[in-house]
């Protein structure tokens, strides 16, 4: 993918549109549609998705989510039915509650010849961490609940790929799992196998249904990345600015995974940590030393070209206007740059 560039998804504007023409005007090659999370308490990670969850009760403005205290098990058997019969556009987002998607589609039709368009979801194990039953805990714990988070995801994501489609693009979609930094610490109440497991699931459902569909998971801070990798996506993205030396610590398993055709996104451009200092030189340095180590690890270089892209380390949302302008401009100047260096002389 010669480090072709995209986003995240949260942004920190007001404005729709701009933000639309910002992001197809940086990243031409690979926009994403933008979750506009200072204009609508709808548009944020969890609540945006939860359409269509006939057995959650949600709570936008103070953005929780519960199982929903009556007629559950009959809910429950609707969300169901409603899954078996495939009956996708019963699972579609609205405007109401992701203006930037629809937006997005609008306008792309008119922005060129790109190859690829970008969409995202709330993975499975993040939404299952943060909707509570009636006692307050955690779905994680509830196997029943659980397995109706997965599927509903699942068929969630089959309705926006099949959107995003409509622009005639080839479609990434992320899985979006912030809940997997904590993985393995004393915070983590889930076990490996149910990481695997569930994202193996979405990942399978959507390869059976759209099989051209390039499926990715990001993770912005430190995680199993060896648990990962047997998750099964084609695209791992991880926060390659603030956590580069984590993700290295799993070397002969990240190059088992781009021998089989993988790719690494690599999130190069700080957002939580952004200070406005950053140049496409101390970029450019960061990204090369990591790609250092994989080829010392017996990665083909020809891979390490082909089977990159660039992305912000997180989501920006967090950032000001200014900030993040300047983070998508040096996102698209690194990606320009990379996709004309040849790493390696043969």
């Amino acid at each position: 993918m010669n480090f072709i560039a995209t986003g995240i998804g949260s942004v920190p504007f007001s404005d729709t549109e701009y933000a639309c023409r910002l992001i197809l005007d940086c990243l031409p090659h690979a926009p994403f549609w933008p979750q506009m999370v200072k204009v609508n308490p709808r548009e944020d990670m969890l609540v945006q998705f939860c359409e269509g969850f006939l057995f959650l009760d949600i709570d936008c403005e103070a953005k929780s989510i519960h199982i929903s205290p009556e007629d559950t098990e009959l809910k429950l058997a609707d969300f169901y039915a409603l899954y078996l019969e495939e009956a996708v556009n019963e699972f579609k987002m609205t405007p109401q509650y992701a203006e930037g998607l629809f937006k997005l589609l609008s306008m792309v039709k008119d922005s060129g010849s790109g190859e690829y368009i970008k969409g995202q979801i709330v993975g499975p194990i993040t939404m299952a961490s943060s909707v509570k039953d009636r006692s307050g805990k955690a779905v994680l714990t509830n196997p029943d609940m659980f397995d109706a988070i997965v599927k509903g995801i699942s068929i969630k994501a089959l309705w926006q790929i099949r959107e995003l489609k409509k622009t005639k693009r080839k479609v990434i979609l992320f899985l979006d799992e912030p809940s997997l930094s904590g993985f393995g610490s004393a915070f983590s109440s889930i076990e490996r196998g149910q990481v695997i497991s569930a994202l193996r699931e979405v990942f399978d459902y959507l390869r059976t249904k759209e099989q051209d569909t390039m499926l990715g998971i990001h993770c912005c801070g430190n995680t199993d990345w060896a648990m990962i990798v047997e998750a099964g996506p084609d695209i791992i993205n991880f926060d390659a600015y603030d956590y580069m030396e984590h993700f290295l610590l799993y070397p002969e398993k990240i190059a088992e995974f781009i021998s089989k055709g993988g790719v690494i996104a690599w999130g190069i451009v700080p957002t939580f940590s952004f200070k406005g200092s950053e140049t496409i030189e101390l970029l450019r340095s960061r990204l090369l030393s990591g790609i250092d180590v994989l080829k010392q690890k017996g990665v083909d270089k020809a891979r390490l070209q082909t089977q990159s892209l660039l992305t912000p380390s997180c989501g920006m949302g967090t950032m000001n206007e200014d900030s993040s302008i300047t983070a998508l401009k040096l996102l698209s100047e690194l990606s320009e740059e990379m996709n004309s260096t040849q790493l390696y002389s043969s």
